[in-house]
């Protein structure tokens, strides 16, 4: 087959879908299942690949200059330099191949557009587990696992957020095709099909795995990241064009009267008829369709996660009644019945009492939330009043969810009283919404992660920022004033946050570039002196040599040296003659050898280079070549010294003072200090900093494979010197060695869902103890 081409632009007018401007139309190439087409359906394909085209093409052309950043940006912080070249390769081999990856991607693209009414092509063929023979069994490679995971992920992860606008559009894209609805599988423009054109466009820019999972990551944040309104635009576009436009979905309530038992919620339908659609749709003729809310609401995995759950709290309460019944019970007493709270009036007393202006008084936890709303109850029907079993498992997971959030969170932070304030709101989310629970994309779980993050254990107390604080202070009053049963409140208070947060990301990443270029130009001129002094030793070779000699050597001369070898290497020609001219000096004022020509004007320029000049760096230069009549003139002699002393030296201010040889090492302390010397650049240490357990991260920027000096920043990307911190590899590792510092893993998920699982954890304990015990 040839190689996919760019689907040429017919048209240039602004990519309109509504509102009466005629969407981009870009043709279709010409192909026999092009030419049998339908001509209306042909024209919806255009336009749909007119849009495609230009809302792709756009990000794929940002995705592939981040990726190219990224690398450059890596290539920067290798820690060695097969790394460094490995990235470099990478980035040559992209820019190279960059040229073929859109017209790859938009060509694939229209070729899956146009086989949408070829059956062959969404016929899902079963597994046939009887025909597989053990010779046609093999190892497969760990990199084809790797990437086919990471693809399926990410487009589970957008057919869940987009899981509505999704069905619509299956049931469109059937009518388009003369064919029952797509699933979201088999839809051209779905999550899974844009993976499988990103994986075949990255494979024929020939980029290696690491920088196909690396761009897989991009696109993940980048270019999916608007998914949602891609898909809604090209439901707009068909349903301007009359391709059922009246087909609308019920979002999914709970009946005010009552939820089933077992925690199940009423189904509501989508639109009138769902019945089969045909094409004449597609001619123009409408056509009101529906479809199931509840089949799209929830996702076969959430639906899961939720009975799971109510399994659990249903063996909980089981537990705690068992626990509570006495084992020799008295005379049996009429059990008292209390009257259930509607999940309406639950939710209304939450909305007066989030409506309260702050209060000391006011409840400060979820159970004390529990406790006033059933006081209220009561004084209010004159009888005891309870909560729906339903509405008791969300205060009692939302009030365990807290407790394991607070574990991880600092005393005396801003996060803690800005936790307190979501905590209403939160529980009339969960009340509507228990998807809240296992739903990790939800808008008001990421508000409460990024709330939460800011006030984490391993946050130093004189490291706060105010900018942060105030954000995180807007974003949280904004939810308490207006969310009133709108989750769209929640994600445009944390879009407003997150906003700020990659502000402070890009900030961080500056200053922290600041500082390890610091450091690495200190190693730099520490090392160059250091070897300056080495070649100035190896010229005397232990000869004894007259004490001021010593001194102009071990100042002016070394300065000389350290500027040659930082500004022309070890292997140029300047450093070699410079090298050649130390063994020179030594050797006219040790051993009386005279002087060769043009030693003296080479000593005189060197010095200029240093900021020696005229008399003063002659003067120099007759001692060093032992041309100077006054040499035994002590009065001369000290009056060059008191210059040489208030001359500032080269990197007088930056070098560091070579240290004593460290003590042996340990076994423990060695296998230590190995494993840190491989750690990337970047990884994060957590300090213990008292008796009380208290920690602190600091995130170890740089450190030298040379002299193992470390370079430590906090999350502000800001240089830390703690007095009593490390300084080098060798202080980290007897740290490590005696449980004073550890290393932190990556962490792939947030405070709230770690928070999260170690409550499912609790959960999981409690539902297992009574088979225990029996």
């Amino acid at each position: 087959m040839p190689d996919h081409h760019a689907p040429s632009q017919a048209t240039h007018r602004d990519p309109g879908i509504a509102g009466g401007s005629e969407p981009v139309t870009t043709p279709l190439r010409q192909s026999p299942a092009v030419a049998t087409m339908p001509p209306r359906v042909r024209h919806l394909l255009e336009q749909l690949l007119g849009l495609l085209s230009h809302q792709l093409s756009r990000e794929l052309d940002r995705l592939l200059m981040t990726l190219e950043h990224d690398l450059f940006r890596q290539a920067e912080f290798a820690r060695n330099p097969g790394l460094q070249s490995g990235y470099l390769e990478t980035g040559r081999t992209l820019r190279k191949h960059r040229d073929q990856f859109i017209p790859s991607f938009i060509g694939e693209l229209e070729d899956a557009l146009v086989a949408i009414r070829d059956p062959a092509s969404r016929a899902q063929a079963p597994v046939d587990t009887e025909s597989v023979h053990i010779d046609d069994m093999r190892l497969v490679d760990h990199s084809e696992i790797s990437e086919e995971a990471v693809l399926s992920a990410i487009a589970l992860r957008h057919e869940s957020r987009a899981g509505l606008p999704l069905l619509l559009l299956g049931q469109r894209f059937g009518v388009l095709a003369g064919a029952p609805a797509f699933d979201t599988a088999a839809l051209p423009v779905g999550p899974q099909s844009l993976g499988r054109l990103l994986e075949r466009a990255a494979n024929r820019m020939q980029l290696n795995l690491d920088a196909r999972l690396q761009l897989y990551q991009l696109y993940d944040r980048q270019l999916m990241a608007g998914y949602v309104a891609l898909v809604e635009s090209m439901n707009s576009l068909l349903a301007d064009a009359n391709v059922l436009p009246g087909l609308t979905f019920v979002p999914l309530r709970t009946r005010r009267g009552g939820r089933r038992d077992g925690g199940q919620v009423d189904h509501a339908a989508a639109g009138p008829d769902s019945g089969n659609r045909s094409s004449s749709a597609a001619d123009g003729s409408p056509a009101d369709a529906g479809a199931s809310a509840a089949e799209a609401a929830t996702e076969p995995a959430e639906a899961e996660a939720l009975a799971f759950l109510r399994q659990l709290m249903t063996q909980r309460r089981e537990l705690l009644d068992k626990l509570a019944t006495p084992a020799t019970p008295a005379t049996p007493a009429t059990p008292r019945v209390r009257v259930a709270l509607p999940t309406g009036d639950v939710d209304a007393a939450l909305g007066a009492l989030q409506a309260r202006p702050p209060d000391p008084q006011s409840p400060s936890t979820v159970p004390d939330i529990r406790q006033a709303l059933l006081a209220q109850g009561r004084l209010k029907r004159g009888e005891a009043v309870s909560l729906s079993r339903e509405d008791s498992d969300t205060f009692e997971l939302l009030g365990m969810l807290y407790t394991e959030i607070g574990r991880e969170l600092r005393a005396g932070t801003q996060s803690k009283a800005l936790l307190e304030q979501l905590q209403v709101p939160l529980l009339r989310v969960a009340l509507q919404d228990r998807a809240f629970f296992v739903r990790q994309q939800h808008p008001a779980r990421q508000l409460l992660n990024a709330v939460a993050e800011a006030g984490a254990v391993w946050l130093a107390e004189d490291e706060a920022d105010p900018q942060l604080n105030a954000k995180l202070q807007s974003a949280v009053s904004h939810v308490v004033t207006h969310y009133d049963g709108d989750a769209e409140v929640f994600e445009a208070a944390n879009q407003q946050l997150q906003e700020h947060l990659q502000v402070m990301v890009r900030k961080a990443e500056v200053s922290e570039r600041r500082h390890v270029d610091a450091a690495q130009g200190r190693e730099k001129l520490d090392l160059a002196k250091h070897q300056a002094t080495s070649v100035i030793e190896d010229a005397v070779g232990g000869r004894p040599i007259p004490k001021f000699l010593g001194s102009l050597l071990d100042q002016a001369w070394s300065d000389v040296l350290t500027l040659v070898l930082l500004r022309h290497g070890e292997g140029s020609a300047e450093w070699r003659q410079h090298v050649a001219a130390t063994g020179q000096i030594v050797a006219a004022c040790v051993d009386g050898t005279p002087a060769p020509d043009g030693l003296a004007t080479r000593i005189e320029q060197s010095l200029a280079l240093v900021g020696y000049h005229g008399e003063e760096a002659g003067a120099i230069t007759r001692r060093l070549t032992c041309t100077d009549d006054d040499s035994d003139d002590p009065a001369s002699r000290t009056e060059l010294a008191l210059k040489l002393k208030a001359r500032a030296r080269l990197g007088a201010d930056t070098v560091q003072k070579p240290k004593a040889a460290p003590a042996p090492r340990t076994p423990r302390e060695q296998a230590c200090h190995d494993h840190l010397r491989t750690l990337p650049f970047g990884s994060w240490i957590e300090f213990s900093i008292n008796q009380q357990g208290d920690v602190v991260r600091r995130r170890l920027a740089w450190f030298s494979p040379v002299t193992g000096r470390a370079l430590f920043v906090n999350q502000r990307g800001q240089r830390v010197d703690d007095a009593t911190g490390p300084q080098d590899l060798d202080q980290l590792a007897r740290l490590v060695a005696i449980g004073q510092a550890r290393v932190v893993q990556a962490e792939r998920s947030g405070l709230v869902d770690r928070a999260w699982q170690a409550a499912l954890s609790a959960l999981r304990g409690l539902s297992s103890r009574p088979e225990e015990e029996q």
